[in-house]
């Protein structure tokens, strides 16, 4: 299935479709994407389309071929598997344990809580108003970035990435969620690990050219 073409179903503001986005410029895979507005029409990820493709009804969603690929890591792993070249996790047991568990840090404990159905219930369910959904994500987006933070320093080696001197899992996970953090006015100037990570990480044309902002679909 090495010679499949790649579509990418994904959002322009999504972070999870924009770690992916990530990953495959990193390894250097042509894709096409297919835009899913998450907000025009209640949400095209709700139409039968896309609840055909993932029924969890969320992006991204990753088809090689005739294969249907959900879950952002889950996804990024199976392209270290399948494209071998450019990898994306370390060989040393240590060092992968190490770039998945930061990465679940992020994808596992950060982003659910601030994600789109999240924010969404709160307003409609629980009457929170912005002011209110913004401390929500402050709240846990600083105390999971304060934790991710600690980690960095208490690596084992130091190196220009989340582990070692070339750009990983971990890398893909941690960029899209500053983005995310400062959309919402969320205080990183305390993390000064983190933001020379990210420096170096943007300084990369596989992560510039995964920024929102340069979707085709970016509003």
């Amino acid at each position: 299935m090495t010679d499949a073409a790649l579509t990418l179903y994904g959002y322009w503001r999504s972070s999870a479709a924009y770690r992916v986005r990530i990953a495959l410029h990193l390894k250097g895979l042509a894709f096409a994407s297919v835009p899913v507005h998450l907000l025009r029409d209640g949400g095209e990820q709700r139409a039968p389309a896309h609840a055909a493709r993932n029924p969890q009804r969320l992006v991204p969603v990753l088809r090689h071929g005739e294969r249907i690929l959900t879950q952002s890591l889950a996804i990024i792993e199976y392209l270290d598997e399948v494209f071998p070249s450019s990898p994306l996790l370390p060989t040393d047991p240590v060092a992968r344990h190490r770039a998945r568990a930061l990465a679940q840090l992020v994808a596992c404990d950060i982003h659910p809580l601030g994600n789109l159905r999240v924010l969404q219930f709160l307003e409609h369910e629980w009457d929170i108003d912005a002011a209110g959904r913004t401390r929500w994500i402050e709240r846990w987006v600083s105390d999971g970035l304060a934790a991710f933070e600690r980690l960095l320093g208490e690596a084992p080696e130091a190196g220009r990435f989340c582990v070692g001197d070339a750009p990983g899992l971990a890398d893909c996970a941690l960029v899209p969620q500053l983005y995310n953090a400062r959309r919402f006015g969320v205080e990183l100037a305390q993390y000064p690990r983190i933001l020379a990570i990210e420096a170096a990480c943007l300084a990369m044309p596989a992560f510039a050219d995964a920024r929102p902002e340069v979707q085709p679909d970016a509003a």
